[in-house]
């Protein structure tokens, strides 16, 4: 029987069946082609809806979400990846002279028994003792877009001492593509350097309570990067783990807790003293402090010996191994550990700590935001290490540019040439202007 209705001229007589078949493709091809238009206005629609401003910026993330759990569901995302047994490091005939030595040095991963635990950097104490509650004058609140904490943050630290800028303005510096899930405290450190001259800058690790207490009854706010847990999954089996930036603007010892600056959960956040040590050890408890050139002998103050990098460093070394041995079981503590071995160029003792740190169970995540197991790995030329470290975190972030670089680098040194000048054009795809990539790429070509 004919899907079609059968129609009759009008007087009445029948159409021939063969004409009724014509008429019939050509009522199935008319409703194919107005489908086709339908489907295809809503798609042009869509991304006029899609590009009026403001729409992305509230709806975007939703997008970002469905993306990351199908992938997820497709691709199951599984723990960090353990270390592989490990053997002696060999190093190829050519290789660098070995790591310099250093004028203190640590016996990290080796302590006697009779040892006793590196204490825990001193503090030059100010010349009068702090108030017990401090309230720095509130800047204006910026809610970030999307992936931006960094420089919503920053923005309003910066808007603390008058600037007139917005996160978009720090955002299409730092992080040209909106897709970029990760601003490192170097980045945001360049953006100011550059263009905001009349402020300085300094940023420190291995920080502590008191230091955060010092600066902030002196007059200065303080931002941390820490832990940041999430309250949605991402992907099945999600560990909700994150790093985001917090603005620290006052601080009551009575209660203890420190006033924050949240540009994703609210301004005037409350935190107590304990939770924010336990959330900022996941990122070497680094801190940036912008201030006035005029304060600058303050800061100096404040800082003590670690004003010098390589003093503050080593400090940081020093914690972080009291760390171990007061906590074996910390994660994070052998992690940070590792960072602070790679800033002395020694990678064979850091990938050591790495190793102890992922035997321990990482976050999911934590290869977006912070990279010396790369290098540690690379420099002691344990490249299946590194690939498989590559290959996870491009699992959990697609687009990491970070995550390229270093796997072109472990693609290097395999002798696959042409792979790596790939990956490494892709890295600079991802991140326009990315300084690490260009000169990758001019290296492979050059050599």
């Amino acid at each position: 029987m004919s899907i079609c209705l059968t129609a009759f001229y009008h007087n009445g007589s029948e159409i021939p069946k063969e004409k009724s078949g014509t008429i019939c493709c050509m009522s199935k091809k008319k409703t194919l082609l107005t489908g086709f238009a339908i489907f295809t206005g809503l798609i042009i629609l869509a991304v006029i809806v899609w590009n009026i401003p403001g729409i992305q910026e509230r709806y975007g993330w939703r997008l970002d979400f469905a993306r990351a759990y199908v992938r997820g569901v497709i691709n199951p995302v599984k723990p960090l990846p353990t270390p592989r047994v490990v053997y002696a490091a060999s190093f190829p005939t050519g290789t660098p002279q070995s790591t310099p030595v250093l004028t203190q040095e640590v016996d990290v991963l080796t302590p006697t028994s009779s040892s006793s635990p590196a204490p825990t950097p001193t503090i030059t104490p100010t010349p009068t003792p702090l108030p017990p509650q401090v309230l720095l004058p509130e800047p204006e609140y910026v809610k970030q877009d999307i992936n931006n904490c960094g420089p919503a943050t920053l923005a309003m630290a910066l808007k603390f001492y008058g600037w007139k800028g917005a996160q978009e303005d720090i955002a299409k510096e730092v992080k040209p593509m909106r897709d970029d899930r990760n601003v490192n405290v170097e980045e945001l450190a360049q953006y100011v350097l550059h263009n905001v001259g009349w402020l300085r800058l300094q940023y420190r690790v291995g920080g502590n309570i008191d230091r955060l207490r010092q600066f902030i009854a002196a007059g200065i706010p303080v931002m941390i990067e820490e832990t940041f847990m999430m309250e949605e999954s991402y992907w099945p089996n999600d560990d909700r783990w994150a790093g985001h930036y917090l603005l620290l603007t006052g601080y009551d010892d009575e209660q203890k807790i420190f006033i924050a600056q949240d540009s994703f959960v609210s301004p005037n956040l409350r935190v107590g003293y304990s939770d924010l040590d336990k959330n900022w050890q996941s990122f070497n408890r680094v801190y940036i402090v912008l201030y006035y050139p005029e304060q600058e002998d303050t800061v100096k103050a404040i800082l003590g010996e670690d004003w010098d990098l390589d003093k503050n460093r080593m400090n940081a070394l020093k914690q972080a191994q009291h760390e171990t041995q007061q906590e074996p079981s910390n994660a994070f503590a052998w992690f940070n550990l590792g960072t602070n071995l790679v800033y002395f160029d020694r990678y064979h003792e850091a990938a050591q700590a790495y190793d102890q740190a992922r035997k321990i169970g990482l976050p999911q995540r934590m290869l977006r935001y912070q990279f010396g197991p790369f290098m540690a790995y690379f420099h002691d030329f344990r490249i299946d290490e590194l690939m498989a470290l590559t290959e996870y975190a491009l699992k959990i972030t697609p687009n990491s540019e970070e995550a390229m670089l270093w796997r072109g680098w472990g693609l290097y040194r395999l002798g696959k040439r042409e792979e790596a000048y790939k990956m490494f054009l892709k890295a600079l795809g991802e991140h326009p202007g990315y300084a690490d990539a260009q000169y990758a790429i001019q290296y492979v070509t050059q050599n």
